[in-house]
Protein backbone atom coordinates (compact mmCIF):
# COMPACT_ATOMS: atom_id res chain seq x y z
CA UNK A 1 0.00 0.00 0.00
CA UNK A 2 1.35 3.28 -0.97
CA UNK A 3 1.54 6.27 1.63
CA UNK A 4 -1.22 8.12 -0.39
CA UNK A 5 -3.44 5.46 -0.13
CA UNK A 6 -2.52 4.50 3.75
CA UNK A 7 -3.78 8.23 3.84
CA UNK A 8 -6.58 7.95 1.95
CA UNK A 9 -7.45 4.55 4.14
CA UNK A 10 -6.74 6.09 7.72
CA UNK A 11 -9.30 9.05 6.64
CA UNK A 12 -12.21 6.66 5.65
CA UNK A 13 -11.76 4.86 9.17
CA UNK A 14 -11.39 8.26 10.96
CA UNK A 15 -14.96 9.30 9.47
CA UNK A 16 -16.56 5.79 10.42
CA UNK A 17 -15.11 5.69 13.77
CA UNK A 18 -16.67 9.23 14.34
CA UNK A 19 -20.14 7.64 12.48
CA UNK A 20 -20.51 5.64 15.38
CA UNK A 21 -20.40 7.91 18.11
CA UNK A 22 -21.87 10.61 16.10
CA UNK A 23 -25.15 8.41 15.61
CA UNK A 24 -25.66 7.84 19.30
CA UNK A 25 -28.30 10.37 19.66
CA UNK A 26 -29.96 8.92 16.74
CA UNK A 27 -32.73 6.22 16.70
CA UNK A 28 -30.83 2.86 17.09
CA UNK A 29 -30.96 1.62 13.84
CA UNK A 30 -28.55 4.69 12.37
CA UNK A 31 -26.04 3.61 15.26
CA UNK A 32 -26.75 0.30 15.16
CA UNK A 33 -25.56 0.35 10.90
CA UNK A 34 -22.62 2.99 12.08
CA UNK A 35 -21.30 -0.16 14.20
CA UNK A 36 -21.84 -2.57 11.62
CA UNK A 37 -19.91 -0.38 8.68
CA UNK A 38 -16.98 0.07 11.03
CA UNK A 39 -16.96 -3.33 12.50
CA UNK A 40 -17.10 -4.49 8.50
CA UNK A 41 -14.82 -2.49 6.95
CA UNK A 42 -11.68 -3.44 9.25
CA UNK A 43 -12.70 -6.85 8.83
CA UNK A 44 -12.20 -5.87 4.91
CA UNK A 45 -8.93 -4.51 5.25
CA UNK A 46 -7.18 -6.07 8.01
CA UNK A 47 -5.32 -7.56 5.59
CA UNK A 48 -3.95 -4.23 4.79
CA UNK A 49 -2.84 -3.95 8.39
CA UNK A 50 -0.26 -5.06 10.78
CA UNK A 51 -1.97 -6.68 13.70
CA UNK A 52 -1.28 -5.06 17.57
CA UNK A 53 -2.55 -6.69 20.91
CA UNK A 54 -2.60 -4.25 23.37
CA UNK A 55 -3.66 -5.40 26.43
CA UNK A 56 -6.05 -2.35 27.80
CA UNK A 57 -8.41 -3.67 25.07
CA UNK A 58 -8.63 -7.40 26.62
CA UNK A 59 -11.08 -6.46 29.74
CA UNK A 60 -13.64 -5.17 27.96
CA UNK A 61 -13.85 -8.21 25.56
CA UNK A 62 -13.03 -10.73 29.24
CA UNK A 63 -16.44 -8.57 30.29
CA UNK A 64 -18.23 -9.67 26.94
CA UNK A 65 -16.84 -13.23 27.20
CA UNK A 66 -18.23 -13.36 30.86
CA UNK A 67 -21.44 -12.28 29.52
CA UNK A 68 -21.85 -14.71 27.34
CA UNK A 69 -20.83 -17.40 29.49
CA UNK A 70 -23.34 -16.11 31.77
CA UNK A 71 -26.22 -17.92 29.83
CA UNK A 72 -25.18 -21.44 30.88
CA UNK A 73 -26.37 -20.29 34.66
CA UNK A 74 -28.64 -17.75 33.86
CA UNK A 75 -32.30 -17.89 35.30
CA UNK A 76 -33.73 -16.25 32.19
CA UNK A 77 -32.37 -17.96 29.06
CA UNK A 78 -34.37 -15.31 26.76
CA UNK A 79 -33.31 -12.38 28.47
CA UNK A 80 -29.92 -12.96 28.62
CA UNK A 81 -29.56 -14.31 25.07
CA UNK A 82 -31.56 -11.06 23.40
CA UNK A 83 -29.10 -8.75 25.70
CA UNK A 84 -26.14 -10.10 24.33
CA UNK A 85 -26.65 -9.07 20.59
CA UNK A 86 -26.89 -5.09 22.53
CA UNK A 87 -23.66 -5.63 24.41
CA UNK A 88 -21.41 -7.09 21.32
CA UNK A 89 -19.76 -3.61 21.24
CA UNK A 90 -17.97 -4.81 24.07
CA UNK A 91 -16.46 -7.42 21.79
CA UNK A 92 -16.40 -5.84 18.27
CA UNK A 93 -15.18 -2.46 18.85
CA UNK A 94 -11.64 -3.43 20.71
CA UNK A 95 -11.37 -6.02 18.28
CA UNK A 96 -11.11 -3.25 15.49
CA UNK A 97 -8.47 -1.11 17.69
CA UNK A 98 -6.50 -4.26 16.77
CA UNK A 99 -5.90 -4.23 13.83
CA UNK A 100 -6.96 0.14 13.27
CA UNK A 101 -4.28 2.31 15.23
CA UNK A 102 -5.28 5.98 15.26
CA UNK A 103 -2.34 8.70 15.38
CA UNK A 104 -3.37 11.75 18.18
CA UNK A 105 -3.85 13.67 15.40
CA UNK A 106 -6.49 11.37 13.90
CA UNK A 107 -8.43 11.05 17.52
CA UNK A 108 -8.73 14.51 18.03
CA UNK A 109 -10.41 14.35 14.28
CA UNK A 110 -12.70 11.94 15.64
CA UNK A 111 -12.92 13.82 18.69
CA UNK A 112 -13.79 17.00 16.89
CA UNK A 113 -16.64 15.62 14.82
CA UNK A 114 -18.47 14.03 17.80
CA UNK A 115 -17.55 17.31 19.70
CA UNK A 116 -19.43 19.46 16.95
CA UNK A 117 -21.98 17.31 16.23
CA UNK A 118 -23.57 16.86 19.72
CA UNK A 119 -23.07 21.03 19.38
CA UNK A 120 -25.45 20.71 16.61
CA UNK A 121 -27.78 18.19 18.50
CA UNK A 122 -27.93 20.59 21.55
CA UNK A 123 -29.03 23.55 19.22
CA UNK A 124 -31.74 21.23 17.78
CA UNK A 125 -33.07 20.32 20.97
CA UNK A 126 -33.24 24.25 22.29
CA UNK A 127 -34.71 25.10 19.22
CA UNK A 128 -37.57 22.48 19.68
CA UNK A 129 -38.03 23.12 23.13
CA UNK A 130 -38.99 26.77 21.64
CA UNK A 131 -41.14 25.60 19.75
CA UNK A 132 -42.93 23.38 21.92
CA UNK A 133 -42.92 26.16 24.69
CA UNK A 134 -44.33 28.78 22.20
CA UNK A 135 -47.37 25.70 21.58
CA UNK A 136 -48.08 24.77 25.03
CA UNK A 137 -46.42 27.77 26.90
CA UNK A 138 -45.12 24.84 29.43
CA UNK A 139 -41.69 26.09 30.56
CA UNK A 140 -40.92 22.07 31.36
CA UNK A 141 -40.25 21.44 28.02
CA UNK A 142 -36.41 23.01 28.59
CA UNK A 143 -35.95 20.50 31.26
CA UNK A 144 -34.34 16.87 32.16
CA UNK A 145 -36.12 14.34 30.15
CA UNK A 146 -38.30 16.78 28.36
CA UNK A 147 -35.35 18.49 26.70
CA UNK A 148 -34.15 15.42 24.56
CA UNK A 149 -37.00 12.61 25.14
CA UNK A 150 -36.90 10.09 27.92
CA UNK A 151 -35.59 7.39 25.26
CA UNK A 152 -32.32 9.19 24.84
CA UNK A 153 -32.06 9.73 28.42
CA UNK A 154 -31.35 13.00 29.88
CA UNK A 155 -28.50 11.61 32.02
CA UNK A 156 -26.73 9.95 29.15
CA UNK A 157 -27.26 13.38 26.60
CA UNK A 158 -25.17 15.36 29.82
CA UNK A 159 -22.40 12.94 29.69
CA UNK A 160 -21.88 13.50 25.86
CA UNK A 161 -21.99 17.30 26.64
CA UNK A 162 -19.22 17.41 29.45
CA UNK A 163 -17.02 15.12 26.95
CA UNK A 164 -17.69 17.63 24.21
CA UNK A 165 -17.50 20.60 26.13
CA UNK A 166 -14.28 19.55 27.66
CA UNK A 167 -12.64 18.93 24.18
CA UNK A 168 -13.16 22.59 23.70
CA UNK A 169 -12.35 23.76 26.58
CA UNK A 170 -9.13 22.51 26.81
CA UNK A 171 -7.88 24.23 23.81
CA UNK A 172 -5.00 26.62 23.93
CA UNK A 173 -6.18 29.07 21.07
CA UNK A 174 -10.10 29.02 21.33
CA UNK A 175 -12.15 30.50 18.45
CA UNK A 176 -15.43 32.54 18.77
CA UNK A 177 -16.87 29.52 17.51
CA UNK A 178 -15.32 27.32 20.59
CA UNK A 179 -16.78 29.65 23.20
CA UNK A 180 -19.97 29.83 21.87
CA UNK A 181 -19.96 25.86 22.12
CA UNK A 182 -18.84 25.89 25.73
CA UNK A 183 -21.41 28.07 26.76
CA UNK A 184 -24.10 26.17 24.73
CA UNK A 185 -22.70 22.97 25.90
CA UNK A 186 -22.41 24.21 29.30
CA UNK A 187 -26.47 25.38 29.26
CA UNK A 188 -27.61 22.55 28.03
CA UNK A 189 -26.35 20.52 30.91
CA UNK A 190 -27.48 22.61 33.40
CA UNK A 191 -30.90 22.35 31.61
CA UNK A 192 -30.79 18.52 31.28
CA UNK A 193 -30.79 18.94 35.41
CA UNK A 194 -28.85 15.72 36.18
CA UNK A 195 -27.60 16.07 39.76
CA UNK A 196 -24.61 13.77 39.38
CA UNK A 197 -23.08 14.86 35.91
CA UNK A 198 -24.01 18.64 37.02
CA UNK A 199 -21.59 18.08 40.55
CA UNK A 200 -18.87 15.98 38.80
CA UNK A 201 -18.11 18.81 35.57
CA UNK A 202 -18.13 21.82 38.48
CA UNK A 203 -15.40 19.76 40.47
CA UNK A 204 -13.59 18.68 36.56
CA UNK A 205 -13.94 22.63 36.11
CA UNK A 206 -12.32 22.99 39.83
CA UNK A 207 -9.50 20.63 39.16
CA UNK A 208 -8.90 22.04 35.65
CA UNK A 209 -8.82 25.42 37.01
CA UNK A 210 -6.05 24.78 40.27
CA UNK A 211 -3.76 22.31 38.64
CA UNK A 212 -3.67 24.25 34.93
CA UNK A 213 -0.50 25.83 36.19
CA UNK A 214 -0.03 27.57 32.87
CA UNK A 215 -3.97 29.47 33.18
CA UNK A 216 -3.39 32.85 32.76
CA UNK A 217 -6.02 34.96 35.50
CA UNK A 218 -8.49 36.09 32.66
CA UNK A 219 -8.89 31.91 31.79
CA UNK A 220 -9.35 31.57 35.66
CA UNK A 221 -11.86 34.14 35.53
CA UNK A 222 -13.80 32.31 32.86
CA UNK A 223 -13.82 29.10 34.94
CA UNK A 224 -14.77 30.66 37.54
CA UNK A 225 -17.82 32.64 36.09
CA UNK A 226 -18.60 28.84 34.44
CA UNK A 227 -18.93 27.76 38.06
CA UNK A 228 -20.76 30.66 39.41
CA UNK A 229 -23.51 30.15 36.36
CA UNK A 230 -24.23 26.41 37.09
CA UNK A 231 -24.37 27.55 40.80
CA UNK A 232 -27.02 30.33 40.00
CA UNK A 233 -29.20 28.67 37.92
CA UNK A 234 -29.39 25.62 39.89
CA UNK A 235 -30.51 27.86 42.47
CA UNK A 236 -33.06 30.47 40.19
CA UNK A 237 -34.38 27.83 38.05
CA UNK A 238 -37.02 26.01 40.12
CA UNK A 239 -37.52 22.83 38.28
CA UNK A 240 -33.91 22.21 38.77
CA UNK A 241 -33.93 23.33 42.35
CA UNK A 242 -36.94 21.34 42.60
CA UNK A 243 -34.82 18.49 42.14
CA UNK A 244 -31.97 19.20 44.52
CA UNK A 245 -33.94 20.09 46.92
CA UNK A 246 -36.05 16.31 47.03
CA UNK A 247 -32.71 15.45 47.43
CA UNK A 248 -31.58 17.17 50.50
CA UNK A 249 -35.14 16.71 51.85
CA UNK A 250 -34.87 12.82 51.18
CA UNK A 251 -31.62 12.94 53.12
CA UNK A 252 -33.30 12.67 56.59
CA UNK A 253 -36.13 14.40 57.17
CA UNK A 254 -39.31 12.28 57.75
CA UNK A 255 -42.66 12.51 56.33
CA UNK A 256 -41.64 15.58 53.85
CA UNK A 257 -44.55 15.46 51.26
CA UNK A 258 -43.81 15.76 47.65
CA UNK A 259 -45.35 18.67 46.46
CA UNK A 260 -45.36 18.56 43.02
CA UNK A 261 -46.81 14.81 43.11
CA UNK A 262 -49.30 15.48 45.53
CA UNK A 263 -52.25 16.80 43.55
CA UNK A 264 -54.47 13.55 43.98
CA UNK A 265 -53.39 13.04 47.61
CA UNK A 266 -50.37 13.05 49.32
CA UNK A 267 -47.24 11.77 48.53
CA UNK A 268 -44.54 11.61 51.19
CA UNK A 269 -40.92 11.34 50.01
CA UNK A 270 -38.56 8.18 51.39
CA UNK A 271 -35.60 9.39 53.50
CA UNK A 272 -32.48 7.54 52.31
CA UNK A 273 -32.72 5.81 56.01
CA UNK A 274 -35.96 4.44 55.38
CA UNK A 275 -34.89 3.31 51.58
CA UNK A 276 -31.94 1.39 53.74
CA UNK A 277 -34.21 0.03 56.65
CA UNK A 278 -37.73 0.56 56.47
CA UNK A 279 -39.37 -3.26 55.69
CA UNK A 280 -42.68 -2.03 54.04
CA UNK A 281 -43.81 0.88 52.12
CA UNK A 282 -47.13 2.45 50.94
CA UNK A 283 -47.98 2.88 47.47
CA UNK A 284 -47.92 6.92 47.74
CA UNK A 285 -44.20 6.47 49.16
CA UNK A 286 -42.11 8.40 46.62
CA UNK A 287 -37.90 7.31 46.38
CA UNK A 288 -35.55 10.38 44.98
CA UNK A 289 -33.11 9.59 42.97
CA UNK A 290 -30.69 8.93 45.77
CA UNK A 291 -33.13 6.90 48.14
CA UNK A 292 -34.37 4.70 45.25
CA UNK A 293 -30.38 4.06 44.39
CA UNK A 294 -29.78 3.10 48.14
CA UNK A 295 -33.07 0.82 48.53
CA UNK A 296 -31.29 -0.66 45.18
CA UNK A 297 -28.19 -1.53 47.27
CA UNK A 298 -29.92 -2.62 49.58
CA UNK A 299 -31.86 -5.30 47.93
CA UNK A 300 -28.78 -6.43 46.16
CA UNK A 301 -27.53 -6.74 49.56
CA UNK A 302 -30.34 -9.07 50.98
CA UNK A 303 -29.86 -11.37 47.07
CA UNK A 304 -26.45 -11.50 48.03
CA UNK A 305 -27.62 -13.31 51.26
CA UNK A 306 -30.33 -15.10 50.24
CA UNK A 307 -29.27 -16.20 46.56
CA UNK A 308 -26.31 -18.13 45.07
CA UNK A 309 -24.70 -15.75 43.14
CA UNK A 310 -21.42 -14.68 44.70
CA UNK A 311 -19.56 -16.33 41.86
CA UNK A 312 -22.44 -16.10 38.69
CA UNK A 313 -24.73 -13.70 39.46
CA UNK A 314 -28.19 -14.66 37.92
CA UNK A 315 -27.07 -14.06 34.22
CA UNK A 316 -26.42 -10.79 32.12
CA UNK A 317 -29.98 -8.94 32.60
CA UNK A 318 -32.00 -11.31 34.47
CA UNK A 319 -31.74 -9.72 37.80
CA UNK A 320 -35.18 -7.77 36.83
CA UNK A 321 -37.84 -10.92 37.80
CA UNK A 322 -35.39 -10.63 41.50
CA UNK A 323 -36.01 -6.90 41.96
CA UNK A 324 -39.56 -7.57 40.77
CA UNK A 325 -40.07 -10.29 43.25
CA UNK A 326 -38.23 -7.56 46.05
CA UNK A 327 -40.63 -4.82 44.86
CA UNK A 328 -43.69 -7.00 46.00
CA UNK A 329 -41.95 -7.84 49.16
CA UNK A 330 -41.05 -4.39 50.26
CA UNK A 331 -44.90 -3.28 48.87
CA UNK A 332 -43.50 -0.73 46.79
CA UNK A 333 -45.59 1.33 43.98
CA UNK A 334 -45.73 -1.43 41.13
CA UNK A 335 -43.94 1.33 38.71
CA UNK A 336 -40.80 0.81 40.68
CA UNK A 337 -40.36 -2.74 38.97
CA UNK A 338 -39.33 -1.21 35.50
CA UNK A 339 -36.02 0.09 36.86
CA UNK A 340 -32.68 -1.77 37.19
CA UNK A 341 -30.26 -1.48 39.84
CA UNK A 342 -29.23 2.02 38.42
CA UNK A 343 -25.60 1.51 39.33
CA UNK A 344 -23.27 -0.27 36.99
CA UNK A 345 -21.03 -1.74 40.08
CA UNK A 346 -23.89 -3.47 41.32
CA UNK A 347 -25.42 -4.37 38.16
CA UNK A 348 -22.60 -6.24 37.08
CA UNK A 349 -22.15 -8.08 40.11
CA UNK A 350 -25.76 -9.27 40.44
CA UNK A 351 -25.48 -10.29 36.56
CA UNK A 352 -22.42 -11.36 36.89
CA UNK A 353 -20.88 -12.37 39.43
CA UNK A 354 -17.94 -11.29 41.61
CA UNK A 355 -15.91 -11.33 38.57
CA UNK A 356 -18.04 -9.35 36.39
CA UNK A 357 -17.50 -6.42 39.10
CA UNK A 358 -13.49 -7.14 39.23
CA UNK A 359 -13.71 -6.34 35.56
CA UNK A 360 -15.63 -3.23 35.84
CA UNK A 361 -13.44 -1.99 38.49
CA UNK A 362 -10.24 -2.86 36.19
CA UNK A 363 -11.79 -1.31 33.61
CA UNK A 364 -12.49 2.13 34.99
CA UNK A 365 -9.15 2.46 37.36
CA UNK A 366 -7.01 1.34 34.08
CA UNK A 367 -9.01 3.99 32.40
CA UNK A 368 -7.99 6.73 35.47
CA UNK A 369 -4.17 5.48 35.91
CA UNK A 370 -4.09 6.08 31.48
CA UNK A 371 -5.56 9.30 31.70
CA UNK A 372 -3.37 10.86 34.57
CA UNK A 373 -0.30 8.93 32.97
CA UNK A 374 -0.48 11.33 29.66
CA UNK A 375 -1.55 13.90 31.23
CA UNK A 376 -4.36 13.96 29.17
CA UNK A 377 -7.33 16.03 30.72
CA UNK A 378 -10.25 14.89 27.77
CA UNK A 379 -9.29 11.61 28.84
CA UNK A 380 -9.49 12.26 32.40
CA UNK A 381 -12.48 13.82 32.52
CA UNK A 382 -14.25 10.89 30.60
CA UNK A 383 -12.41 8.43 33.23
CA UNK A 384 -14.29 10.66 36.34
CA UNK A 385 -17.28 11.39 34.22
CA UNK A 386 -18.25 7.11 34.47
CA UNK A 387 -16.84 6.53 37.27
CA UNK A 388 -19.30 8.74 38.74
CA UNK A 389 -22.09 7.91 36.41
CA UNK A 390 -22.01 3.70 37.31
CA UNK A 391 -22.56 5.04 40.60
CA UNK A 392 -26.30 6.44 39.51
CA UNK A 393 -26.35 4.46 36.08
CA UNK A 394 -26.48 1.09 34.67
CA UNK A 395 -24.90 2.81 31.71
CA UNK A 396 -23.24 -0.35 29.72
CA UNK A 397 -26.99 -2.05 29.90
CA UNK A 398 -28.44 0.46 27.39
CA UNK A 399 -27.15 0.47 23.71
CA UNK A 400 -26.25 3.96 23.51
CA UNK A 401 -24.39 3.68 26.44
CA UNK A 402 -22.41 0.54 25.59
CA UNK A 403 -21.21 1.75 22.16
CA UNK A 404 -20.39 5.64 23.63
CA UNK A 405 -18.54 3.96 26.58
CA UNK A 406 -16.37 1.16 24.58
CA UNK A 407 -15.73 3.60 21.64
CA UNK A 408 -14.23 5.93 23.90
CA UNK A 409 -12.36 3.96 26.30
CA UNK A 410 -10.68 2.08 23.03
CA UNK A 411 -9.82 5.92 21.35
CA UNK A 412 -8.81 7.32 24.57
CA UNK A 413 -6.62 4.49 26.11
CA UNK A 414 -4.55 3.08 23.10
CA UNK A 415 -2.69 6.07 22.47
CA UNK A 416 -1.95 9.39 24.49
CA UNK A 417 -3.77 12.37 22.96
CA UNK A 418 -1.58 16.09 23.10
CA UNK A 419 -0.90 17.82 20.52
CA UNK A 420 -2.73 21.25 20.32
CA UNK A 421 -4.16 20.51 23.53
CA UNK A 422 -3.06 21.84 27.57
CA UNK A 423 -1.71 18.31 28.72
CA UNK A 424 -1.51 19.44 32.63
CA UNK A 425 -4.27 18.29 35.45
Amino acid sequence: MTAWQEERKNNLFILLAALVLVTIPLPYIFNSIAVGVFVLSTIFSSRNYKFSFQKILIYPIALYFLMALSIVWTIDFKITFEALSKELPLLLIPFCFFIIQFSNSEKLKILSYFSHAIFGFCIFYLIKAIVRYFLTNDVSVFFYHELVTLDLNAIHVSVYCVVSLFYFLVKINKSTFDKVAIVILTSVTILLSSKNIIITFIILLLIYAFFNRKNTIKKNYIYLFLILFIATSIFFFSKIKERFEIEIQSTATEKTINNSMSDKGPVYNVTINDAWNKDRFRHNDYFSGTALRVYQIRIFKELLHEENIFFTGFGLNASREKIKEKRIEHNLYPGYERFNFHNQYVQNFADLGVFGFILLIIIVLLTLKTAIKNKDFIHFSFAVLMISLFLTESFLWRQRGVVFFTMLYCLLNTNMIASKFKKEI
